[in-house]
């Protein structure tokens, strides 16, 4: 392993044993598609997840929200890649990423005000350079390599069957 993974706290172990664990959850719940998936590792957890939709600011194809009671996923209203946004999101449920609360009243705020706070964050994030990158990193492979599970699944003729199959052989 090289200095700077070391550093960076990047694990693609780590990484690969969530999507192990998200992979036995579905095949006990025998959930194939994304978002059963999440409806899976909702029961699991036993703690709610939604999804909604929503109009978000500029670039922000999703976020995930933390209530006292839920998480909710939101997705842009006119997302593309709907299924790899909500499997990253989902990751950062799945590795209890730290984000903010969110509260029950939203403030409205200017375009002007946005683009100042997102600068600031940016700024921020190439300072900091740490814990939000890593976490970024772990929501963004884990969806990449859910999202190959999945496929090869389907393209199998999925079902339990080919969920069990795989965990039998690792």
């Amino acid at each position: 392993m090289t200095e700077s993974r070391i550093q960076s706290g990047r694990s693609y172990r780590r990484v690969a044993a969530a999507v192990d664990a998200v992979c036995a959850v579905a095949a006990d719940f025998d959930a194939t598609d994304l978002d059963e998936v999440v409806l899976a590792v909702s029961a699991e957890r036993r703690r709610p997840i939604e999804i909604a939709s929503a109009q978000l600011g500029p670039g922000v194809c999703g976020q995930r929200r933390s209530y006292p009671e839920k998480d909710v996923i939101v997705l842009a209203s006119a997302l593309p890649g709907r299924e790899h946004t909500l499997a990253h999101e989902l990751g950062h449920i799945i590795f209890d990423h730290p984000g903010e609360t969110a509260t029950e009243v939203t403030l409205e705020a200017s375009d002007d005000l946005i683009a100042y706070m997102l600068s600031q964050r940016a700024h921020q994030q190439i300072v900091d350079d740490g814990e939000d990158e890593r976490a970024e990193w772990e929501a963004e492979t884990f969806a990449n390599m859910l999202m190959t599970r999945l496929r090869v699944f389907h393209n199998r003729g999925a079902g339990v069957s080919v969920l069990r199959f795989d965990e039998a052989l690792g």
